[in-house]
């Protein structure tokens, strides 16, 4: 990654790098914006293309695959007509997300694509990540964030600090301000004596992991993101604003893909609340929202669990392959409007 101002950090420009693990690991390419993408994001276009400006985290850029097999990519394979520039950035929070949008909207576009991963509901109110460097050592690195203040979004840290910190030197005073990733398992938040084993069980990665939180739900309901429990959540109002200024300011009609927690897919926590949320967002803004989680959960218990790689933490290539299909209707009813 290099540094932006702004947004916190791109990835280095044209770059090429296999990010070791399972069956080999994947190849990621950088084009010279600093974005994953095996081309160039040039103003100049082919009038007969569609094309789609696409911004989301992880989820949307990648992590665990290559270039060639993420959603965004198979989606221009089964629909020659349309172009996608993915703008996805890992690690990202959807206000970092917004800022990235507004240093490429000039980009000539005619959709602009907001995958966003519902977790992301929990990073936008930190205003510190804690992550690892080059070296593979835990840092703890500033972002820039938003507060709602007279219901207004108010834009804090940027130019984004490029002082990093460890945990030893880290303001005593910044720890209630830290998001670490995956922090939403720790879900057992007082856990008695009769079920404090499988708190402990519950550490291990891959199938273990996922095996014992199915064991565990009947003692208690898991609930990943409670931001998402009521309209008035300080969480929910934060991303509400964010997503409606967005919207806002878009130039072109916007569509909406609330990517599925893991724990959605498996049953193991009950998406009706952010459903529900996002549903209301489309009502008031006039966007549209496209939930793919009704058709994945038709999907047999087995496929659905495959949707999601163990090993990296994210979509798996199953998983990207549904989401395209599932998106490519979605995204020919938009190329026909224009």
């Amino acid at each position: 990654m290099r540094y932006h101002p702004r947004i916190g950090y791109t990835y280095m420009p044209s770059a090429k790098l296999r990010v070791q693990g399972a069956n080999g690991g994947y190849l990621v390419r950088t084009n010279a914006a600093g974005f994953r993408s095996d081309r160039e994001f040039v103003s100049d276009r082919d009038p007969a293309l569609f094309r789609a400006m696409l911004f989301g985290d992880s989820q949307t850029a990648g992590d665990g695959t290559s270039n060639a097999l993420r959603y965004s990519d198979l989606l221009e394979k089964a629909l020659p007509d349309l172009e996608i520039f993915n703008y996805g950035l890992t690690g990202t929070a959807t206000d970092q997300q917004f800022l990235a949008y507004q240093e490429q909207a000039s980009v000539p576009h005619d959709l602009l694509v907001i995958g966003l991963y519902v977790e992301n509901i929990r990073r936008i109110s930190r205003r510190i990540i804690k992550s690892r460097d080059a070296s593979g050592e835990e840092v703890f690195r500033s972002k820039p964030y938003y507060d709602l203040e007279h219901g207004e979004l108010v834009l804090h840290n940027v130019p984004v600090p490029k002082q990093t910190w460890t945990e030893e030197t880290l303001p005593k005073e910044l720890l209630p301000h830290v998001y670490t990733f995956g922090e939403e398992y720790s879900f057992f938040r007082q856990p008695s004596r009769s079920h404090a084993w499988v708190l402990k069980m519950l550490a291990p990665a891959g199938p273990l992991r996922r095996a014992l939180k199915a064991a565990a739900a009947p003692f208690r309901k898991f609930n990943p993101l409670p931001e998402y429990d009521t309209p008035s959540s300080p969480g929910w109002l934060l991303l509400r604003k964010i997503l409606t200024t967005w919207i806002g300011e878009s130039t072109t009609p916007v569509l909406l893909v609330p990517l599925p927690h893991e724990t959605a897919l498996t049953s193991l926590s009950d998406p009706r609340n952010y459903q529900a949320r996002f549903r209301e967002l489309a009502r008031d803004t006039g966007c549209h929202v496209f939930d793919p989680l009704p058709e994945l959960m038709k999907l047999p218990n087995d496929k659905r669990e495959a949707l999601w790689s163990a090993n990296f933490g994210h979509l798996s290539v199953q998983g990207h392959e549904a989401i395209a299909r599932l998106l490519a209707p979605v995204m020919q009813q938009c190329m026909a409007a224009r």
